[in-house]
C-alpha cells in the first residue's frame, strides 16, 4: 500500500522542481545540460523536470480513473 503513494509523489517532485529552476534560471545545472548551438529547445533542466513530471504522472491517472469509476 505505501509503495502506491510512494508513487504518486514523483510527478508532483517534479513539477515543483521545474518552477524554481525557471525562476533562478537554472543556475550551473543549466550551464551542464544547456543545449549546444543548433540542438532541439527539449534541451536544459526545465524542460527535463516537466518531461519527467509528465512521464511519472501514470500513478495520478490509474487514481482519477479508479475514484471515477467507483463514483
Amino acid at each position: 500500500m505505501e509503495a502506491d503513494w510512494l508513487g504518486l509523489a514523483a510527478a508532483p517532485s517534479f513539477a515543483v522542481m521545474a518552477r524554481p529552476t525557471a525562476g533562478l534560471g537554472g543556475g550551473q545545472a543549466a550551464m551542464i545540460c544547456a543545449p549546444a548551438p543548433g540542438a532541439s529547445s527539449l534541451g536544459g533542466m526545465i524542460p527535463m523536470y516537466l518531461l519527467m513530471s509528465a512521464f511519472h504522472s501514470a500513478p495520478w491517472l490509474k487514481l482519477i480513473a479508479s475514484r471515477r469509476r467507483r463514483a
